[in-house]
């Protein structure tokens, strides 16, 4: 008979805590949102021996106080939903930030067991940690594990069985001092004759009032005679503030330190290094304040390079297979005698039109994995870094900057990032310039015209105009400062993971399942739409297919006008940009079902409706006009209004329209064709 557990995996960011998810639960997982919240919430189960366990991962934070949607989302679990065991991940070469969170889950009577994670590395750095003392201390069980390469998993599995079935109530060894520790029983006192739900732990509630914590006063003053007891907290806690001359919360976070000292001097050995980390040594460099910058861009314009050089052989197997089918499909239909109109739509409309699409899965991927190692590596946070003083001399956030680097691979997840801001001004400035940066479903316009015409410096070109598009983020996010958005950004705090080799299993699985999601997209979305634009460039029946006579032709002649000043004034670009707000590698699968081809003989098509100048206007156009309509619901959702999102359409259809005529134009007064 299969026993059944939860067990919730808590510990602040870069501490191995997802590592650990998914080194126990593998494939058995998914991923959705928590209940009324806009954060992330991860599940998936494993089965041990007799058990089936239910394993959710905590969203990471560096403490239980109600400050931010994450510490909320995570104290409420561990309150309400009750998990049998929380298994804290602490990093070995951090311990005493990491055991802060750790005190606030005993506060709140959680059954916790503490997960030691990268061990190793903290014994290369001269770290030694005695589990047995540090358990003895703590009160809790502490197994040393290397989650990234599932060492001491079963050990690990092994404890949280045992704690489930013998669970005891936590009791946590700090003591805040006589003052604090006498008021907060006077106040426990209280509690105990309100009706308080069993789940809360009037100790920590007590404390919790002393440091007029928003969440808790709201909840106890709910309860029936609850006000009574906020009121003489409030009392209370202004007393302590006379005495202890600064706030409860203050007193209450340098017990709790005090106490993890404590810990430490008793159960961590640290030898004295006086030579520089290798971490520390590459920062030097990295992070020096003059070739910071330099270095970044260099590692940027390193990424293009690999993806489209690299690229290139794949994406001409693939033109040829795609070829290959096409001419097969060709042939079977007619060989069946089946009506032409089908072979148009199976040749000229689905395989032109997603093949068109498909031969950048290449680019894509390897996009995916540069951006991966860097990821994983621990330079995307040295990045946010770098870029943190650009950012505060234009106005912005320094935190803006990460989910700007995020939206290179897409920019919806780069708007869910804004989450990570605490002032809702700074995320909803960030989600407003982040559509600027360029996803990887632009990826295949630019590589199609890029190659078209410019490729004999086709990685730099690109590289130039995805830093074109932070360009343009930065001056909007100037704008929107200095006049929607007025006021300080506070500076960027985050941590610095330490440098890591990349797991190869890791970068696979972030860049396979990215890549996926892409072809996915072309294999439902992009299928539809291309079916669609086939039927209106058929129809009316009996005009030549894809012509200025039929449906999609005459609705882009509407269009079409507005962009004659751009120098792309054809009705088939008009119709791609249109069909682009859907997804916009639909910009290359319109002009592939439209003229009919999707191998190499677009490139051909294209150079001959454009000129290099007017290729080059497109591109900016594509850049920066309207995200897809992901983005769009994305900024609808994290912003609670149509207000912004509506913004946004309107704001870079301007700025992508206005810039691709100051290049075509521009480019006409300098003498460029």
């Amino acid at each position: 008979m299969s026993h059944k557990l939860r067990v919730a995996l808590s510990g602040n960011p870069n501490v191995g805590k997802t590592t650990l998810f998914n080194a126990l639960t593998g494939a058995h997982q998914h991923v959705g949102n928590w209940p009324g919240k806009t954060v992330e919430r991860k599940e998936g189960q494993v089965k041990y021996k007799e058990h089936d366990i239910e394993v959710v991962d905590l969203p990471g934070t560096y403490s239980l106080t109600a400050y931010s949607i994450e510490e909320i989302v995570a104290r409420d679990y561990v309150v309400d939903d009750a998990p049998d065991v929380v298994v804290h991940v602490v990093d070995a070469c951090n311990i005493e930030r990491n055991l802060y969170l750790c005190t606030q889950l005993l506060e709140l009577g959680a059954n916790v067991v503490v997960a030691l994670n990268m061990v190793k590395m903290a014994e290369k750095k001269g770290i030694s940690v005695d589990e047995a003392k540090m358990s003895h201390f703590l009160g809790v069980p502490v197994v040393k594990i290397e989650a990234n390469k599932k060492a001491g998993i079963y050990e690990l599995l092994d404890v949280v069985v045992d704690a489930a079935h013998k669970r005891k109530e936590a009791k946590l060894p700090v003591t805040y001092g006589s003052e604090i520790e006498g008021h907060a029983s006077e106040i426990e006192v209280m509690l105990d004759k309100i009706e308080v739900p069993s789940r809360y732990s009037v100790k920590w509630l007590a404390i919790k009032l002393l440091e007029n914590d928003s969440q808790v006063v709201d909840k106890v003053r709910k309860i029936v005679g609850g006000k009574d007891v906020v009121d003489e907290a409030g009392r209370k806690r202004d007393h302590l503030l006379e005495v202890f001359g600064e706030d409860v919360d203050c007193s209450v976070a340098d017990a709790r330190y005090g106490f993890i000292g404590g810990v430490v001097r008793e159960s961590v050995v640290k030898e004295e290094v006086n030579r520089l980390s290798t971490s520390e040594s590459i920062d030097k460099v990295v992070m020096h304040r003059v070739l910071g910058i330099p270095i970044f861009l260099a590692v940027m314009w390193m990424m293009f390079q690999v993806t489209f050089s690299a690229g290139a052989p794949f994406m001409e197997l693939i033109d040829f297979l795609v070829g290959l089918v096409s001419d097969g499909a060709g042939a079977f239909i007619d060989g069946a005698g089946w009506p032409m109109w089908v072979n148009s739509l199976v040749v000229d409309g689905v395989i032109s039109g997603i093949g068109a699409v498909i031969i950048f899965v290449p680019n894509i991927f390897l996009l995916f994995m540069m951006i991966a190692i860097m990821e994983d590596s621990g330079y995307m946070a040295r990045a946010a870094f770098i870029m943190d003083k650009v950012m505060h001399k234009v106005g912005l956030h320094g935190k803006s900057f990460i989910p700007m680097i995020i939206g290179f691979g897409c920019n919806v997840p780069a708007i869910m990032a804004t989450r990570t801001l605490e002032n809702e001004k700074d995320r909803i400035l960030t989600m407003l310039i982040n559509p600027f940066m360029s996803c990887s479903a632009r990826l295949p316009v630019y590589v199609l015209f890029v190659g078209a015409f410019f490729s004999s410096y086709q990685g730099t070109i690109i590289f130039l105009i995805y830093l074109f598009g932070v360009f343009v983020a930065i001056l909007s996010g100037m704008l929107f400062k200095r006049t929607m958005f007025r006021g300080l950004s506070s500076p960027l705090v985050m941590e610095l993971p330490p440098y890591r080799w990349p797991a190869v299993k890791g970068i696979l699985i972030h860049t396979s399942e990215r890549s996926w999601l892409f072809v996915k997209k072309a294999g439902t979305i992009i299928f539809a739409i291309v079916v669609v634009i086939w039927v209106l460039a058929s129809m009316p029946w009996g005009v030549e297919y894809a012509s200025q006579e039929s449906f999609i032709g005459q609705i882009g002649g509407v269009i079409a006008p507005v962009f004659t000043p751009c120098g792309f004034g054809d009705w088939q670009s008009a119709v791609a940009l249109l069909f682009g707000f859907a997804a916009k590698e639909v910009v290359v699968g319109t002009f592939g079902t439209l003229y009919g081809v999707s191998d190499a003989g677009l490139s051909e098509v294209i150079t001959g409706h454009f000129t290099p100048l007017s290729a080059a206007a497109f591109v900016v156009m594509v850049l920066l006009y309207v995200p897809c309509m992901a983005v769009v619901a994305a900024i609808r959702r994290e912003t609670n209004s149509w207000k912004w999102p509506l913004f946004v359409v309107v704001y870079t259809c301007v700025v992508g329209w206005v810039c691709a005529v100051i290049v075509y134009q521009g480019g006409l007064l300098l003498g460029f064709v």
